[in-house]
């Protein structure tokens, strides 16, 4: 499923999705409806929908195998996969490799913007192919 033609295409970072998912009444349930309602197109790679599918079975969630299941339905058929090229094209240099998955979707995907509340992400935003910006500078941006 893809959203309309002029919906952005975005890489949200796994702690945004989950927040979004998890916390149904928090401050980034904007983000779930702006997804759900094709204001943006989300991307994943297999490697970012695996970290996901980890992150919603840490214990601290306390998530059954179906909450798990129901949450990621209300995420990955909005989403949009990307094959990831063999060859990845040189990215900024990044403290947290578990970052680097993102950089290169937002890269490979040809995102509009990469949206994290990642500080070591958002120190590179001047240095990337594409804005790295906050969920609020997004959500700004679709209204």
């Amino acid at each position: 499923m893809s959203g309309s033609p002029r919906a952005p295409r975005v890489v949200i970072d796994t702690n945004l999705v989950l927040s979004a998912l998890v916390f149904v009444q928090g401050r980034l349930t904007p983000l779930r409806y702006a997804w759900q309602g094709a204001r943006c197109q989300p991307l994943v790679s297999n490697v970012t929908a695996a970290e996901l599918l980890r992150a919603l079975a840490y214990p601290k969630f306390k998530l059954s195998e179906a909450e798990q299941q129901e949450l990621l339905a209300d995420y990955l058929p909005y989403c949009t996969t990307v094959r990831m090229p063999a060859k990845m094209a040189a990215m900024p240099h990044c403290r947290d490799p578990f970052d680097v998955p993102f950089l290169q979707l937002a890269s490979a995907g040809k995102a509009a913007y990469l949206v994290t509340g990642d500080r070591d992400l958002l120190s590179l935003a001047g240095q990337f192919i594409c804005p790295i910006i906050t969920a609020d500078q997004f959500l700004k941006t679709l209204s």
